[in-house]
């Protein structure tokens, strides 16, 4: 899905030649972490609002230009990628421009791209999350599907959240039927299950063990 439908241009790209006292009362106005800059009437970068703060009001931008950031996407851009560029530039604004030209577009913010988000069904849809552990060349995502489908559940989605030490940890979201019988599957193709569930047989097998062999010790 790309995020086109998303760009907005109610606050215009500003000339680098304005005052620093100008942007100071522009951010006063605003909620946006960084404002679109722009020189002889191209695209530039973003001007943080932390930045601002801390410079002279009596002087121009162009006083402080290696403080102007440049990070922006383009409309043909896949939402999940440009929620990345969100992370790494730490904005809630995200210029977009033209691939070519790199003509500016207007932008689009933060929080649509986080309702996109909600509404995958990897977080809309009612279902179960179990997060799995096993080293990175082991496991495949056609596996991982494999085993899930092999019963009467669905893929919801799913996140590498976690590569370290030559593992991978993975959450999945499924459908919410026969849980016990996916754990019991990924641990016979030696997948790590990190979260707890209610409904695993096999972990309530091995309290069941642990309190007879205590009882059986203190006899």
């Amino acid at each position: 899905m790309s995020i086109e439908p998303y760009v907005i241009n109610d606050v215009e790209i500003q000339d680098i030649n304005q005052s620093i006292a100008y942007f100071q009362s522009l951010f006063n106005e605003l909620t946006l972490s960084h404002i679109p800059i722009k020189e002889k009437g191209n695209f530039i970068g973003c001007i943080a609002e932390n930045d601002i703060r801390c410079f002279e009001a009596n002087k121009k931008l162009t006083d402080y230009q290696y403080a102007i950031e440049y990070f922006s996407t383009h409309p043909e851009e896949h939402w999940l990628d440009c929620y990345t560029a969100f992370a790494k530039n730490n904005a809630n604004i995200m210029p977009v421009v033209t691939k070519d030209t790199q003509t500016y577009l207007g932008y689009i913010e933060l929080h649509d791209m986080l309702d996109m988000f909600y509404n995958t069904s990897f977080l809309h849809e009612p279902g179960a999350i179990i997060i799995i552990e096993k080293g990175i060349k082991d496991y495949s995502f056609s596996e991982i599907c494999q085993i899930v489908e092999s019963g009467q559940n669905k893929v919801l989605g799913a996140i590498v959240n976690k590569l370290s030490n030559d593992t991978a940890q993975i959450t999945i979201k499924l459908s919410p039927e026969g849980i016990n019988e996916v754990l019991q599957n990924f641990r016979r193709y030696n997948y790590k299950i990190i979260s707890s569930h209610q409904e695993d047989a096999f972990l309530e097998n091995l309290k069941d063990r642990s309190k007879y062999l205590d009882k059986y010790l203190n006899i």
